[in-house]
């Protein structure tokens, strides 16, 4: 899966645990009539893909959804989702506005053909 939008936050790589697990989070703005601000996580390796990028820098971000079950010690069922960065590529700002339509002037309408022009079809 594909987000597309501008940056609008990107957090510090935060080391958890014992073990030397990271993560980056990376707050991404869609830009449609309802904006959503998607929080997506990087870890490990994939932190570094943040460093070239900067807040309010328009990106497309290929993502997996990550989903898990916890128990509670009350054995209580609960789930959580998140949303998992694994690729972020800049998008061209023109790229984004599609190739430009040529004015009206460009187009010319087409000449009315006569009854004799319309009967020469080879068929």
């Amino acid at each position: 899966m594909e987000v597309q939008g501008k940056i609008k936050r990107i957090s510090e790589t935060q080391t958890l645990g014992s073990g030397g697990f990271r993560k980056r989070e990376v707050v991404v703005t869609t830009e449609e009539q309802y904006p959503q601000h998607l929080a997506i996580e990087f870890v490990q390796d994939k932190t570094e893909l943040l460093n070239n990028f900067r807040e309010g820098q328009s990106v497309k971000v290929s993502i997996n959804l990550r989903g898990r079950e916890w128990v509670s010690p009350q054995g209580e069922t609960k789930y959580f989702n998140s949303i998992q960065g694994w690729r972020i590529d800049a998008v061209d700002a023109s790229a984004q506005a599609g190739s430009p339509v040529p004015p009206a002037a460009a187009f010319q309408p087409l000449e009315e053909m006569n009854d004799e022009e319309q009967d020469d079809l080879p068929f």
